[in-house]
């Protein structure tokens, strides 16, 4: 990968690539240790001697390195500090490869960076090269986050169908003679993905008023007549991918303000998806969805400062890969979409004497338009 530092020798990562999607992004190599890559306009990895086989076979950098070659043991051995004999053992590295000016990203550890500069290197904290890169996807990355949602799918038409198969009782959903509870749906969704080799953290069944707090996980008895708002991330376990999608459901009868709600957050969602396309910004998007809800007599926060806690309170989408939020954003700053962009559209209105609604697509951008990836029913009513 070709990176255009004009200002640096090199661009260095030191970190585990579990959680770190830049990471693996750049190699391809999961490892929940961390390790270090290293681009000089040649690509090369230094791994741990004991991930040094794994490595060369899985990632995608051809030159991976043993930290043993730089001695890394003998120097634990004299130093008797950890993070002092890496950062000798990095610096020997770096000097190796002649590289005295060197880009690291912003999240790179302080340490590490201060014991660099001591031993005379130019550090130069930048943003992410790997971050605008990552929003345009490729053909397998677009088919890797389709697999996530349609996993999802399934696992939510499992979940929604035991909602709709649910008794009432006193205003409460009843399941084998039980309360039926966000934790029973949710244990339901999660084992379906597992099922199908993926996962979900933090997966939302926010029923009632509570639902009014867009990110409230939700907890307890799910009640009849009221709004369950079911926002999951299913990511598949072995191509990383996430995609991400929410449904507002009611088992029971809705009340009129809630129906009209709906009405308005599935409007606004269908005119955002039919503005998208190639060299649309995302503000115009996200304009749009606020056009929408405030011709329906509804606030939002376009234009406004402060707290702003009801209406339409967050932006209309963001995108979604590697990360479960990532660029580029429907957003009042939204900037100019390009093919290959793959955003959720996800409008949504909150008040608290009623609840919350939103209705949430992921969508692939194209130079024409946009490729809904999601597939799953819009039905506020189960029946």
């Amino acid at each position: 990968m070709n990176l255009n530092l004009p200002d640096a020798d090199a661009y260095l990562m030191v970190s585990e690539s579990a959680h770190n999607a830049d990471m693996y992004y750049a190699t391809k190599f999961l490892a929940v240790d961390s390790f270090a890559y290293f681009n000089s306009g040649s690509e090369k990895l230094l791994v741990s001697d004991m991930e040094l086989g794994r490595a060369r076979k899985e990632s995608r950098v051809k030159e991976v390195l043993a930290t043993s070659r730089y001695s890394l043991m003998e120097k634990l051995r004299r130093l008797k500090d950890a993070d002092a004999a890496y950062c000798e053992m990095l610096v020997e590295f770096l000097r190796s490869e002649d590289a005295k000016r060197v880009a690291v990203p912003y999240n790179f550890p302080v340490q590490l960076a201060d014991c660099m500069r001591k031993e005379g290197l130019h550090v130069i904290p930048v943003k992410s090269p790997f971050r605008e890169m990552r929003e345009v996807k490729n053909d397998s990355e677009v088919a890797a986050i389709e697999k996530a949602q349609r996993a999802g799918e399934r696992a939510l038409a499992e979940g929604i169908s035991t909602i709709r198969k649910a008794s009432i009782r006193r205003g409460v959903l009843y399941h084998d003679n039980e309360p039926l509870s966000v934790e029973d749906v949710r244990a339901v969704i999660e084992m379906s993905l597992l099922s199908q080799g993926c996962e979900a953290p933090d997966i939302i069944i926010a029923c009632g008023k509570g639902s009014s707090n867009p990110h409230w996980q939700g907890e307890g008895e799910l009640l009849a007549d009221e709004p369950i708002v079911i926002d999951m991330v299913p990511r598949s376990k072995k191509e990383r991918y996430y995609s991400d999608m929410t449904r507002t459901v009611v088992r029971g009868t809705p009340a009129k303000k809630l129906e009209d709600m709906y009405s308005a957050v599935l409007d606004a969602q269908t005119a955002a998806i039919g503005k998208i396309k190639a060299g649309v910004t995302g503000s115009e998007i996200h304009n749009t969805v606020c056009d929408v809800l405030e011709e329906r007599g509804y606030e939002t926060s376009r234009g406004k400062s402060g707290e702003f806690t009801e209406g339409f309170i967050h932006s209309t989408g963001h995108g979604v890969g590697l990360d479960i939020h990532e660029g580029p954003n429907l957003s009042e700053s939204g900037k100019e979409l390009k093919a290959g962009c793959v955003v959720t559209v996800e409008p949504g209105l909150y008040y608290k004497d009623k609840g919350g609604v939103r209705i949430e697509d992921v969508v692939v951008v194209t130079r024409s338009g946009c490729k809904n990836l999601t597939m799953f029913e819009k039905n506020l009513v189960l029946k």
